[in-house]
């Protein structure tokens, strides 16, 4: 029999990604509300307690209301909203993380990681985790990300009918200035940091695309370069993480690398003195609606790949 899979918000950037991939699946019956009705507290309601998994994609407040609608007890709700990703009640999304997976396969509620929190915590989390960096290090990360994160309203912008992008747009344009990005709570709580870190998000003139940097000093560190390569080499050594060693074109790193793809890439580069850890992802897959289809896969028991982009 079908699993019955629901998309609360499905009219969304993220909504509208995970919709067209459920689509290809035979294994799955997506339940899709008439559009007359498709913001009916009722017909939502009945759409969410029928479902065997439903994904929300909504804004914080419209997400904490519709798990309220839930009481069906078999209901799994995987949020792609801010709201629940520092509940202790909710199983963090991200599998390749130690002792997650199992986590989340028991769960029926799961928090979908940030795009941006995705990439920083795949890199220090499990440096934080084996003590190779203290949770008292002051860190600082900048994160490039396509345009797509902004959702329609800026992906509109930066594509007005097909026109070149000009002017200020045409550059990175650095937001959250006041260091407060929705992300940093999540960040601080997954990898057992006692302060934030320094965090400068930077949108990109592309569709989609990730890259997080975190710089190290080798006084920050508790070995080496070879000992950081070493264990991201352990850590992801499944999933859809892998450590990837000299990955960089030419003497760059595009924030491209990855567009269309869900999976996410960790690197390690510079010498003795001066480290920089970096991850690079679809911000639209790994860092949004493939993390939500992985974790829903492994709730279901399927291979966690089925219908990713790998």
């Amino acid at each position: 029999m079908k699993k019955k899979v629901f998309i609360d918000g499905s009219a969304g950037t993220t909504g509208l990604r995970i919709r067209e991939r459920l689509a290809e699946r035979d294994d799955l019956e997506v339940v899709v509300l008439a559009e007359e009705v498709r913001k009916d507290i009722e017909a939502r309601r009945a759409a969410l307690n029928a479902a065997d998994v439903a994904f929300l994609c909504l804004p914080d407040a419209a997400a904490i209301e519709a798990v309220s609608l839930v009481d069906n007890p078999d209901t799994v709700i995987i949020d792609t909203s801010t709201a629940h990703r520092t509940n202790d009640g909710w199983a963090y999304g991200f599998p390749e993380l130690a002792g997650l997976r199992e986590r989340i396969a028991a769960s029926n509620r799961i928090a979908n990681p940030g795009c941006h929190a995705t990439g920083f915590i795949a890199l220090v989390e499990p440096l934080v985790r084996a003590g190779l960096v203290s949770r008292d290090v002051p860190l600082s990360a900048f994160s490039l990300t396509g345009y797509s994160g902004g959702g329609k309203k800026m992906i509109a912008e930066y594509e007005d009918g097909g026109a070149p992008v000009s002017g200020l747009m045409a550059g990175g344009r650095q937001y959250a200035l006041g260091q407060k990005h929705k992300h940093l709570p999540e960040i601080v709580k997954l990898c057992g940091l006692s302060v934030a870190p320094m965090f400068c998000p930077i949108v990109v003139p592309h569709h989609s695309g990730m890259e997080v940097t975190v710089p190290l000093f080798a006084k920050d560190l508790k070995g080496g370069i070879d000992d950081v390569k070493s264990l991201y080499r352990d850590a992801y050594a499944t999933g859809l993480v892998q450590f990837v060693e000299d990955a960089d074109e030419g003497g760059f790193l595009s924030s491209a690398k990855l567009s269309g793809k869900d999976t996410l890439e960790v690197a390690v580069y510079g010498n003795d003195e001066r480290i920089i850890l970096v991850s690079r992802f679809d911000n639209l897959g790994k860092g949004a609606s493939g993390a939500a289809i992985q974790n829903m896969n492994i709730v279901l028991g399927v291979d966690e790949k089925t219908g990713l982009s790998v």
